[in-house]
């Protein structure tokens, strides 16, 4: 099966645009599980992806984009993609689509590939000259989680959060939540490997309380303390708001998310968030939205 939606991705790009997103959506539906996504990777089906991606088609740059995602999740695939040129055409749909869904799923996929797992220089496809080109990853992802940055203050609006922070009521949050809300998230499933990851994320205290490192699941990026000087929180902010996507009520899945989130004892990490003396206020108020709707799904 993977084989042959690899070979159909490989031969999509001069293809209708309806058979362009069917490549892009099976590659994406398969890519849910592990042992397909690594298959995927391997078999070459990452390279097609990139250039689906590229399309200015929102349905195909969408679909091309969450199969990314699922797929940065493995340190392998993560790879693949810097080296076969996709973190240039992630960055293109964080900053330009006109989908949200698609820059989410973008920003993701550039968390993923720049969480510390991979080495600082990365050897990338043919130069000019005819062998491979180093890539620093420190250069390339200070431009990548720029972009990131700037997807997840487009949602910030500072009155909002004031009002917001100063009642912390029910209404008020939920005022927030709704103008957050990207609708077609709460059609998503994710693993519980990929909550258990986040959470881990939230537990480290260097990440939250001293650094802004909460991206780099080994520690290891320490351009994330470059990016992020003047705003050491901008990484839990996405982190919080990934996780509050994926539990607002009304979700598909959302329940299955708020059950994967209470088994991991995601509310007392989401307390000392909401917590934190230093934290900003787009952080304490996500928090507590992501409890009130674990509140919420436990009661119903």
């Amino acid at each position: 099966m993977v084989v042959s939606e690899v070979a159909l991705a490989q031969s999509s790009s001069s293809a209708s645009l309806g058979l362009q997103e069917r490549a892009a959506g099976a590659l994406w539906g398969l890519s849910v599980s592990e042992s397909n996504s690594i298959a995927i990777g391997r078999q070459g089906g990452i390279a097609p992806l990139i250039a689906l991606a590229r399309s200015d088609i929102e349905d195909v740059h969408e679909t091309a984009a969450g199969a990314l995602w699922n797929l940065a999740f493995y340190r392998e695939n993560a790879l693949h993609i810097v080296q076969d040129g996709g973190v240039k055409s992630l960055i293109h749909l964080c900053s330009s689509s006109i989908s949200k869904m698609a820059r989410f799923m973008a920003a993701l996929a550039l968390v993923y590939i720049f969480d510390g797992r991979i080495d600082a220089s990365v050897l990338a496809g043919p130069s000019s000259s005819g062998s491979s080109k180093t890539l620093n990853m420190d250069g390339v992802g200070r431009m990548a989680l720029k972009h990131v940055e700037e997807f997840v203050t487009s949602f910030s609006d500072a009155q909002t959060f004031h009002t917001a922070a100063a009642s912390l009521v029910p209404k008020a949050l939920a005022q927030i939540a709704e103008a957050i809300r990207i609708q077609e998230a709460g059609h998503l499933r994710c693993s519980g490997a990929e909550i258990d990851r986040f959470l881990r994320m939230l537990r480290d205290p260097s990440s939250i309380l001293k650094s802004c490192s909460a991206f780099a699941l080994l520690q290891k990026a320490p351009i994330l303390c470059i990016l992020f000087f003047k705003n050491d929180y901008i990484c839990l902010i996405l982190i919080l708001q990934y996780i509050l996507q994926f539990t607002l009520p009304g979700g598909r899945h959302a329940l299955h998310h708020s059950s994967l989130l209470h088994n991991a004892g995601a509310p007392r990490v989401l307390r000392a968030a909401a917590a934190a003396s230093t934290a900003p206020i787009q952080a304490k108020i996500y928090a507590k939205i992501v409890l009130w709707n674990l509140e919420h799904h436990q009661v119903s």
